[in-house]
């Protein structure tokens, strides 16, 4: 039995509570919920003692809230655990805890990054290895299919072996949401070269269809899809994805995402952040 860690949410408002026990069901996971809670005791003019007995009213208290937010929502007889942790800064602890092995981290989405500071969303989608999803808190109504969106124009063996790995997560995320799984890729074609007619768009994506056909083929055989099941848009790729997923009312975008760290990190966000500030549905973001 594999796991999901949900990050529980601070308000009472949650997303990530009930689409990671909903998940974790459905795929037959134990569900692991961990709701952080802090207060900068130290400022406060009590006794060590004192300080104590409030830090643990205030876990307490986290406790008891989101124990009643797990029994709303989790599936009769469903196995789900309950840990709250004193901690200010959560994302450290989050990807250590990741690390011990589980199928995704579950956190609800907030973009809330900026140039002086990065926020926990980013964090780990830069940073944490297992996969990330990031549920959307306001959504499409009577969403669909799972969309996978895959780099077919990639020569890089680790990001082909990620396509591999997108549409095994899509195939079994889609089997387990009784939903249709939908697979897209982008063909981007060079704008300043288009602009300068140094290159005839419609060549260009004929000529990129058939450099990717064998990387497409080998996908199909191996996962056992038609190659009918694979789609070519062109455009620029996060234009691409959060058009077709609007279009199609995707309840989860499936996609793969290179973490940046330091300044370049800051100033040019990955395909997972920028397409995650336009979707209003589910992002799963897994990494090579």
């Amino acid at each position: 039995m594999g796991k999901i860690l949900i990050i529980a949410d601070l308000q009472d408002k949650c997303s990530a509570t009930p689409r990671g026990l909903e998940l974790a069901h459905r795929l037959g996971h134990f569900a692991e919920v961990v709701a952080f809670t802090y207060a900068p005791l130290k400022r406060l003019k009590v006794t060590n003692t004192e300080q104590s007995e409030i830090k643990q009213q205030l876990l307490a208290e986290r406790e008891r809230t989101i124990r009643a937010r797990i029994d709303k929502y989790a599936k009769p007889g469903q196995k789900v655990s309950l840990k709250v942790v004193w901690q200010k800064d959560i994302h450290p602890w989050i990807i250590k805890r990741a690390a011990a092995g589980y199928f995704a981290v579950v956190k609800t989405a907030h973009d809330t990054g900026t140039l002086t500071y990065t926020s926990t969303d980013w964090h780990l989608l830069r940073e944490c290895a297992t996969p990330v999803m990031l549920v959307a808190e306001k959504k499409w109504s009577r969403t669909k299919p799972v969309l996978v969106a895959l780099d077919l124009s990639t020569r890089i063996k680790a990001k082909q072996r990620l396509n591999h790995a997108l549409i095994a997560v899509g195939k079994r995320l889609a089997e387990a949401l009784s939903a249709e799984l939908k697979i897209i890729s982008a063909i981007e074609v060079p704008t300043l070269l288009s602009d300068l007619d140094l290159v005839d768009p419609l060549a260009y994506v004929k000529e990129q269809k058939k450099a990717m056909r064998p990387h497409l083929l080998d996908l199909a055989e191996a996962h056992e899809l038609p190659e009918k099941a694979f789609r070519f848009k062109r455009g620029p790729v996060e234009k691409v994805i959060t058009s077709d997923a609007a279009k199609l009312r995707a309840q989860m975008v499936v996609l793969g995402t290179i973490g940046r760290r330091g300044v370049r990190a800051r100033l040019i966000g990955n395909t997972a952040e920028g397409v995650l500030r336009h979707l209003k549905t589910d992002v799963l973001a897994v990494k090579p």
